[in-house]
C-alpha cells in the first residue's frame, strides 16, 4: 500500500509551484550492468520530470524503466528454466499416475509441497542473485501501469521529449514505436505525419524497436516466397518459427511473476473464500489461463485486435512446401508431420506426406515431427486438460485460444460451448486463397456477372474484373443522382470544386447519406438514392464472395464520386488525375514500403471501383510495381464494371488524367472490422425506410378518406375509423 501511495502521489500531485530538483529522484545507476530499479517508480519520475520540463532527465529515467521492466523479464525467464531443470524439481511420481506407494493414499501431498517449496527457494534465491536484495518481489507493478507498458505509452513521452531536445531521429523512432502499437491514436498521428515531412530526418529512424524479431522475418519470407525464392525465404521462415517459440517461452515466464500473486491478493480482497487447497486451486488454474494466452499473444500483431489465425500451423506448413521446392524432402517430411500433429486429418498435409515418401523411395523410420512442436503440443494439450477440468468441475472459465484441439480431448459437456466460442472467435488471418476461375466464372454467370480478368491477368495478386453489375437503366439512373445533387449546389451543402489530386479537374462527391437526405428533401430522385445503397451491398456480397468467403466483409465507406476535366487547362498537362498510392497503407516508392498506420486507413481491407460511364478522354486505372513508376496493369472504365482488390501495398494503384468530359464511378472499400462498419450506410437505409413508411400512411389514409364523403373533425375520426377487422386504424390527427 505505501509503494502504491507513492505512486499516486509521484503522478497525481506534484507540487505546485515547487522549483524543480537538479537531478530528479529515483534517478541512481543508469549503467546498461547495473541492476534494474522498480519500473513503475522510475516511470513516475520520468513522467514527474517530464511534466516540469526536464527533458534530458525525463529521458533518463523513462528509458531506464523500459530497461528495467525488460531485464525484469528476461530474469524471470532465466530463472524459470534454470529452476526446472533443478534436481529435484520434477514431480512425484504419484502425481504423474504411479501406482499408489505403501505409505496410503494422501502421501503425494508431502511431496507435492516438498518439491513446491524446494522450487520456490530456486526461484527466490536466483532472482536475487539477478535482481538484487528482495528478488522479483520488490518490482510489483500496478494493473494500470502494466497496461501503460503494453500500450507502450512510455514512448509517447519519450517522442515529445526527444523533440524538445532536437534529436528528431530518435523522437520519430519512439513515435514510429508507439503507433505500431496505438495507430488509432490522433495526436500520434498528426506528429508522424510531421515528422515524415521533415527533411532532416532520415527514413530508417521510422523504426519499431519494440515488435519481437520473428513479425519481420515472418513477412520477408512470405515475400521471397511470393517471389519464388524459396531457398531465401528458408531461413527466415524458421527464424520466424523459432522467435515465436522463444516469443511464448517469455510470455509464459510472465505468468508467474508477482503480477498473478497481485491478482490473487484482489480477489481475496473482494471476497473470495476458500481454503487451503482452493487458493492454489485458483491461482494455479490463472497461471494456466495466462500460459494459454500467450498462443495468441504471440500471434496478434501490434496494432491490431486479434491473432493470426492457426499461427504456428501456418508456418509449418509453408516451411514442408519451401523445403519441399528446395529439394530437400527430408526437412519437408518432419515439418508436414508437424502439421499433422495439429491436423491429423488434413487432407492436403496427408497428401504431401504421401508424395515425400514417394520421392524418399524407401522407408525412413529416423523422420519425425519436429521435436518443438511435439514439445509444444504434448504441454499445450496437459494445461487444456486441467483447464477443461476445472470448468467442469469448479466452474471456472476457459477460452481455448487454438482451432486445433482435438474435440476427443474436450468433455463431452463443454463440447458445444466451446464449438460456439470457436465460431464465434474473430481472427486477423491472411486473404484465403481463391478457388480457380473457371469456378467463378460459372457461379458469377448466374447472376449476369462475368469474371474478365483475374490477378494473373492483370500480373498482380488479390485483383479482379468483373463486368455486368449495372445496366445501362442503372448506370443512367446514377448517373442522374450524381448530377442533380451537384446542381442543388449551395442548398445541399454538395459543391464540386478543384480536385485536391489535381488542379486541373473538378471534383464532385457525395455520400449514401446525404443522397437520401437530398431526397427526403425533394432535391434528388429517391430511385437513384435506393438504388445506391442497393448497389453497395451488391459490390460487398460479391467482394467478399471472391476474395474472402470465410470471413465476412463490413462496407466501410461508399463514395460516388465524379471528375470533370476543366476546359483551357489541358494542354501540356503532366499530372494524374489520383497519384499512386495504395488505400490502408502510406506508400514509399523509394523503399517499396508500404506503412500500415494513421492516419491511413489501417482497417480497409479490400477496395472497388465500380465504374458508371465511359464517355471521357483519359481516366483508365492503371496498378504498379511499390516503385509508383512501373505499370504493371491498366483498365478502361464502362458502365458496371468493377474492379475489386486488396487494399494494401500489393496493390498500389492510380488514376490517369481525365482530360475530356466527366468520369463517375461508385468508389468502396470494405473492412474485417465490424467496429469499422459504415454508420452512415445504416442511417441512410432507415432514413429511405422511413420514408416509405410515411407515403404508405398518406396512401392509406387518402383511401380512408375517400371511402367517406363527410369526414368528421379529427378528433371524433380517431375513435370511430376501423377497419374490417374492428381494429382502429393509424390516422394522423392532421387529418
Amino acid at each position: 500500500m505505501l509503494r502504491l501511495l507513492r505512486l499516486l502521489l509521484l503522478l497525481l500531485l506534484p507540487p505546485p509551484g515547487s522549483p524543480e530538483p537538479s537531478e530528479p529522484p529515483g534517478l541512481a545507476q543508469l549503467s546498461p550492468g547495473a541492476p534494474p530499479q522498480a519500473p513503475d517508480l522510475l516511470y513516475a519520475d520520468g513522467l514527474r520530470a517530464y511534466s516540469a520540463g526536464a527533458w534530458a532527465p525525463a529521458v533518463a529515467l523513462l528509458r531506464e524503466a523500459l530497461r528495467s521492466r525488460e531485464v525484469l523479464g528476461r530474469a524471470r525467464q532465466d530463472c524459470g528454466a534454470s529452476c526446472a531443470a533443478e534436481p529435484g524439481a520434477a514431480l512425484p511420481a504419484q502425481i504423474l499416475g504411479a501406482p499408489q506407494s505403501v505409505s496410503g493414499p494422501g502421501a503425494w501431498e508431502p511431496l507435492l509441497l516438498r518439491s513446491t517449496l524446494r522450487r520456490a527457494e530456486c526461484l527466490t534465491q536466483c532472482a536475487a542473485r539477478r535482481l538484487g536484495p528482495g528478488g522479483a518481489a520488490r518490482f510489483r507493478v500496478v494493473s494500470a501501469l502494466r497496461d501503460a507498458f503494453r500500450r507502450r505509452e512510455p514512448y509517447n513521452y519519450l517522442q515529445r521529449a526527444y523533440y524538445q531536445l532536437k534529436k528528431l531521429d530518435l523522437a520519430a523512432s519512439a513515435a514510429h514505436t508507439f503507433f505500431v502499437a496505438n495507430p488509432t491514436h490522433l495526436q500520434m498521428r498528426e506528429d508522424m505525419a510531421k515528422y515524415r515531412r521533415m527533411s532532416a530526418i532520415r527514413p530508417q529512424s521510422f523504426q519499431d524497436l519494440v515488435t519481437p524479431q520473428y513479425w519481420a522475418a515472418y513477412d520477408t519470407g512470405l515475400e521471397l516466397l511470393k517471389q519464388q525464392e524459396a531457398a531465401l525465404a528458408l531461413p527466415k521462415l524458421e527464424e520466424a518459427l523459432q522467435g515465436s517459440l522463444a516469443q511464448m517461452e517469455s510470455c509464459r515466464a510472465g505468468c508467474e511473476g508477482p503480477e498473478e500473486h497481485q491478482g490473487a491478493e484482489e480477489e481475496e480482497e473482494k471476497g473470495t473464500q476458500g481454503g487451503l487447497y482452493e487458493a492454489i486451486a485458483g491461482h494455479w488454474i490463472r497461471v494456466l489461463q495466462c500460459r494459454q494466452h500467450c498462443v495468441a499473444e504471440t500471434a496478434t500483431r501490434p496494432g491490431r485486435s486479434f491473432p493470426v489465425r492457426d499461427f504456428l500451423p501456418s508456418q509449418l506448413r509453408r516451411l514442408h512446401e519451401a523445403y519441399a521446392q528446395v529439394g530437400n524432402v527430408s526437412q519437408a517430411v518432419e515439418n508436414v508431420l508437424s502439421v499433422l500433429l495439429f491436423y491429423p486429418e488434413d487432407e492436403a498435409a496427408k497428401r504431401a506426406l504421401n508424395q515425400y515418401q514417394t520421392q524418399l523411395g524407401e522407408p525412413r523410420p529416423d523422420l519425425g515431427p519436429r521435436e518443438d512442436i511435439q514439445r509444444f503440443i504434448l504441454r499445450s494439450l496437459g494445461e487444456k486438460r486441467q483447464l477443461f477440468y476445472a470448468m467442469e468441475h469448479l466452474g471456472t472459465s476457459f477460452k481455448d485460444p487454438d482451432s486445433w484441439t482435438p474435440e476427443a480431448f474436450v468433455p463431452k459437456a463443454l463440447r458445444e460451448k466451446l464449438r460456439e466460442d470457436q465460431e464465434k472467435k474473430p481472427w486477423d488471418s491472411e486473404p484465403p486463397q481463391q478457388k480457380p476461375p473457371t469456378y467463378w466464372k460459372d457461379a458469377l454467370l448466374l447472376e449476369g456477372v462475368t469474371l474478365t480478368q483475374d490477378a494473373q491477368q492483370l500480373n498482380g495478386s488479390e485483383r479482379a474484373v468483373l463486368d455486368g453489375l449495372l445496366t445501362p437503366a442503372e448506370c443512367g439512373l446514377l448517373l442522374q443522382l450524381a448530377k442533380d445533387a451537384a446542381e442543388a449546389g449551395a442548398r445541399s451543402g454538395y459543391r464540386g470544386r478543384r480536385s485536391p489530386h489535381s488542379p486541373h479537374e473538378r471534383f464532385e462527391g457525395l455520400t449514401v447519406l446525404k443522397a437520401a437526405q437530398l431526397a427526403r428533401a425533394g432535391t434528388v430522385g429517391r430511385p437513384g438514392a435506393k438504388l445506391l445503397l442497393e448497389v453497395s451491398e451488391r459490390v460487398r456480397t460479391l467482394t467478399q464472395a471472391y476474395f474472402s468467403p470465410e470471413r465476412p466483409l463490413h462496407l466501410s465507406f461508399t463514395h460516388l464520386v465524379c471528375r470533370s476535366a476543366i476546359e483551357g487547362e489541358q494542354e501540356q498537362r503532366m499530372d494524374l488525375s489520383h497519384p499512386v498510392h495504395a488505400d490502408n497503407c502510406f506508400l514509399d516508392p523509394d523503399t517499396g514500403e508500404c506503412w500500415r498506420e494513421p492516419p491511413a486507413y489501417t482497417y480497409r481491407d479490400y477496395s472497388g471501383l465500380l465504374y458508371l460511364n465511359d464517355d471521357f478522354k483519359g481516366g483508365d486505372l492503371f496498378f504498379t510495381q511499390p516503385n509508383a513508376l512501373t505499370v504493371t496493369a491498366q483498365v478502361r472504365p464502362r458502365c458496371g464494371r468493377l474492379v475489386a482488390f486488396s487494399s494494401g501495398g500489393e496493390n498500389p494503384h492510380g488514376v490517369w488524367a481525365v482530360t475530356r468530359g466527366r468520369r463517375c464511378a461508385l468508389a468502396l472499400w470494405h473492412t474485417w472490422a465490424p467496429e469499422h462498419r459504415e454508420q452512415e450506410w445504416t442511417e441512410a437505409k432507415e432514413l429511405l425506410r422511413e420514408e416509405e413508411e410515411e407515403e404508405e400512411e398518406n396512401e392509406e389514409e387518402e383511401e380512408i378518406l375517400s371511402r367517406d364523403p363527410s369526414p368528421e373533425p379529427p378528433s371524433h375520426k380517431l375513435q370511430r375509423v376501423q377497419d374490417k377487422a374492428g381494429k382502429p386504424l393509424r390516422v394522423r390527427e392532421e387529418l
